[in-house]
C-alpha cells in the first residue's frame, strides 16, 4: 500500500521493527485526512494521541492573554507531534495542533509505543533515544530563545526545517523565532547582503 510508505520507513528504519512484521503494526494506528486549518487538538482538551505526518504540515502553538500566537513546533512529513505533557499526565492542553496544509496523518493512540514495545521489545531502546532527542531539541530551543540573536535563531530554524520557508507565511516563521515579522525581514535582508558580499 503506497500510502503507508513513510510510516513503514519510520517503523522499520527508525524503530527497527522487523520488515516482515511491518504490516501487523497497522493495528496500532489509523489514517486521518486533515484539511488545511483543521485542528487536531484545542487548548483545554486532553491530548489522547500522537500524530505522525505522512503527508502535509502541522504546527503546534499557544495563545497568550492578548491573543498572540506562539508557535512551538512545526511537523512536516515523517515528523511526530503531540502535547506530551497532556498525553502523559492526563492534563488539559495549553496548545493547539493545526494543519497548515491539507495533510494525511497517522493517529497513534496513547498506548501505541507501549503496545509496540510489548510486541517488539527491540524497539524500546530506539523509542527511548527518540524521546531523549526530543528533550534535547526542546532544551536547545529554550536556550536559543534566551541567548541567541535573531539571526542565529533563523539559521537554526533553516537547519531544522530546511523546506518549510517555502510552505508557510513569514509571520509563522517569525512567531516560531519569537520575533516580529519586521525583524525577520531585516534578518533576511542582512543575510542576503552578507551572502552577496562573499559571493
Amino acid at each position: 500500500m503506497d500510502y503507508l510508505q513513510n510510516i513503514d520507513n519510520y517503523l522499520s528504519e527508525i524503530l527497527e521493527v522487523p520488515f516482515e512484521a511491518i504490516s501487523g503494526c497497522s493495528n496500532f494506528f489509523t489514517l486521518k485526512i486533515v484539511a488545511k486549518n483543521e485542528f487536531l487538538l484545542n487548548e483545554g482538551e486532553v491530548c489522547l494521541d500522537t500524530f505522525f505526518v505522512e503527508k502535509g504540515l502541522l504546527r503546534m502553538f499557544s495563545l497568550d492573554r492578548s491573543g498572540k500566537e506562539h508557535i512551538i513546533q512545526f511537523a512536516p512529513e515523517n515528523w511526530l507531534i503531540s502535547d506530551r505533557s497532556s498525553l502523559s499526565f492526563n492534563e488539559k492542553s495549553k496548545y493547539y495542533i493545526e494543519a497548515v496544509e491539507d495533510s494525511e496523518v497517522f493517529v497513534l493512540n496513547k498506548d501505541f509505543f507501549t503496545n509496540l514495545v510489548e510486541k517488539y521489545p527491540q524497539t524500546a531502546e530506539n523509542n527511548d533515544m527518540l524521546l531523549q532527542k526530543h528533550i534535547r531539541n526542546l532544551q536547545n530551543r529554550v536556550n536559543s530563545l534566551l541567548a541567541d540573536t535573531a539571526e542565529e535563531r533563523y539559521m537554526s530554524f533553516i537547519k531544522m526545517y530546511p523546506d518549510i520557508l517555502l510552505r508557510v507565511p513569514q509571520w509563522m516563521v517569525a512567531s516560531y523565532l519569537g520575533i516580529t515579522p519586521e525583524s525577520l525581514s531585516r534578518v533576511r535582508k542582512e543575510l542576503a547582503r552578507k551572502n552577496f558580499k562573499t559571493s
